[in-house]
């Protein structure tokens, strides 16, 4: 297939337009971080760091830990960049830019995003390890692409359906995990379970300001899931799209996040950065 310049859009330098990338600046084991602070907190643990760049608010550090390749990028918040940031990775190592024309073998990455969560189980303390079994996405992204959902995909997206009460107009979405780098990040560390993906911040996950939202039993419902053994531990932002379009593509993806919040018992943390560097060294020994 040949992709015109309004469909594979690329800089004057030949790169990916968002990402500002070349196919050789990125290896095939890339975390993935929202905030653009947290790529340094990755490379400071590298050896040596081989490409660095930045352009919007992706920036990218690829370098050695313990002889491995690795690639550290921020995607910004929500699905919507994480949209530009999935199909962007892949064209890197699938399409061939130059002829604009997909290659004839194709390369699957391990997409692995560390984050920060709310945790929904008030037994699960703040600064704990949440890892996706699955994600459920409250966002719209992955109704835009032809995308395949297991039969237990589908058994327990209408499980949660059927027990949790969404605003009208809500079409929800489930994706599992990759089952390979889940067995490498699970540990007794870990608390397993669904991610819920929100599509903001505050009325989406429950938050209430000043504006009045329709979800201020959602938290309630979603921490009573319960399921054939699966139940919702932790609100985020990113990972439905990672995991719905990462999956469509070939590619192996993961979450574990850094739980800063617990919300039923309406703690935060007092600081987590010694927390997340802990997080991070943790993810880099096991990939």
């Amino acid at each position: 297939m040949q992709y015109p310049p309004t469909e594979l859009v690329l800089n004057d330098k030949g790169q990916v337009y968002h990402l500002g990338l070349s196919p050789e600046n990125i290896s095939t084991k890339i975390i993935l971080v929202g905030d653009q602070d947290r790529v340094d907190l990755v490379a400071s643990f590298f050896d040596q760091v081989e490409h660095s760049s930045q352009h919007r608010e992706f920036v990218c550090k690829t370098g050695m830990y313990n002889g491995k390749r690795i690639t550290a990028l921020s995607t910004g918040i929500g699905t919507d960049n994480i949209d530009i940031t999935i199909n962007e990775l892949d064209a890197l190592v699938n399409i061939d830019l130059k002829n604009r024309a997909d290659k004839s073998t194709l390369t699957s990455l391990d997409l692995i995003r560390i984050g920060t969560c709310g945790i929904l189980h008030p037994e699960i303390p703040v600064h704990s390890y949440i890892l996706s079994s699955h994600a459920f996405g409250l966002d719209n992204v992955a109704h835009f692409y032809k995308t395949f959902n297991s039969a237990e995909e589908l058994a327990i997206q209408n499980a949660i359906i059927r027990q949790v009460p969404l605003p009208s107009g809500v079409i929800p979405y489930l994706v599992e995990a990759s089952e390979e780098l889940q067995s490498k990040l699970k540990s007794d560390k870990t608390h397993l379970g669904i991610t819920v993906t929100s599509s903001g911040f505050y009325g989406p996950q429950g938050r209430q300001l000043r504006l009045e939202n329709k979800t201020s039993s959602l938290n309630e419902a979603l921490s009573n899931f319960s399921f054939e053994g699966h139940r919702i531990v932790n609100f985020e932002m990113e990972s439905s799209a990672l995991f719905a379009l990462g999956k469509a593509l070939g590619h192996n993806c993961s979450t574990i996040c850094l739980g800063i919040a617990n919300r039923p018992n309406k703690a935060f943390s007092d600081g987590y950065k010694s927390h997340m560097l802990e997080l991070i060294q943790y993810v880099l020994d096991r990939i």
